[in-house]
């Protein structure tokens, strides 16, 4: 039997294979979500989310190091706050001498180079775990988005690369984008988390920060009123050029995996810089079954971030971005 195009002779064996592979994942791509908490020489292990942990400033700084010797280059930063310090303004987050603000300013001081992502929300800063304030039972667009200018500006002055607004209030990106330029601050970038999703996959993470809504109160119950209803497609594109009109540089798609459909799309139709978020509850169901030895940990992971990078994700923030490093570099 003659037939004239076999598509396995490219399959033959890994020499062959890697001449023709389309994706390759290396460390350039990874962004390393981190939890901050108060205290010297701490770590709390996060049980929902197996090989990650809360850290002071000291021994983030030390890991910080240590991503970076890997290949690393930037970090996604989220703060442990302490109950006393929240309310329903979020003013601890633009405190200059507040958790955040000294994170950054570590970290710059002992790895100049590591690129900067603080998380811009106020849902750790909440007494009611909303990502804004809250006022008469609702969360107050406007008035959130002077609270995350506020931030933004607090962070930059701090040393943050790149803002990266997660809350998704209308007209934030603007809002940032005008206060950074009005402060001086023209070459610090956003990005923005254009199409973030009400997803069920975010449960650990909320755990790890204790930034889940409030129950028995009179507000919102949960965040659908201004996350992304899971069913919209189209509507993920109208969010995505909003944000780029108003001054995005980095377009966020969160979750990852379940919404690799909405990343493919979003890649066709713009230029920007896409990045996407391998969120908690991603991680957690690959660490759980790998535990349970119904999956190869090692090659999940790589399968897992090489998927998300040949839809079309530029960067991708990934817990297990550390593992991966570990992996390319062997």
């Amino acid at each position: 039997m003659i037939i004239y195009s076999r598509n396995r002779r490219l399959r033959t064996n890994a020499s062959i294979r890697a001449l023709v592979q389309e994706t390759v994942l290396t460390t350039n791509d990874l962004v390393m979500p981190i939890f901050v908490m108060e205290g010297v020489g701490k770590q709390e292990a996060i049980s929902s989310m197996p090989g990650i942990f809360r850290r002071s400033i000291d021994l983030t700084v030390k890991e910080c190091q240590e991503l970076f010797s890997l290949g690393i280059k930037a970090v996604n930063l989220y703060m442990k706050v302490s109950e006393d310090l929240k309310d329903n303004t979020g003013k601890e987050s633009w405190n200059p001498n507040g958790l955040m603000q000294n994170t950054i300013k570590a970290i710059k001081d002992a790895v100049p180079e590591m690129v900067i992502m603080p998380d811009v929300a106020l849902d750790p800063y909440s007494i009611y775990g909303h990502d804004g304030i809250i006022t008469k039972g609702k969360v107050d667009n406007d008035a959130t988005n002077d609270a995350l200018t506020k931030m933004s500006i607090s962070l930059a002055q701090a040393g943050a690369d790149i803002v990266a607004p997660s809350d998704m209030m209308d007209g934030r990106v603007a809002a940032i984008r005008a206060g950074l330029e009005e402060s001086g601050f023209i070459d610090v970038g956003i990005l923005s988390y254009a199409a973030k999703y009400a997803s069920s996959f975010y449960g650990p993470f909320r755990n790890a920060l204790d930034s889940a809504p409030k129950e028995n109160t009179e507000n919102p119950k949960d965040k659908k009123t201004y996350q992304m209803d899971f069913h919209n497609s189209r509507e993920a594109m109208d969010e995505v050029l909003k944000d780029i009109a108003e001054g995005a540089d980095i377009i966020m798609i969160k979750p990852g995996m379940p919404y690799l459909d909405i990343v493919a799309k979003i890649r066709q139709a713009i230029d920007l810089p896409i990045a996407v978020y391998n969120v908690s509850g991603e991680y957690a169901m690959l660490k759980a079954a790998a535990q349970n030895g119904w999956l190869d940990n090692d090659k999940a992971i790589m399968e897992s971030l090489t998927c998300i990078k040949r839809a079309g994700a530029d960067m991708i923030f990934t817990y297990a971005a550390k593992e991966a490093a570990i992996l390319l570099n062997q």
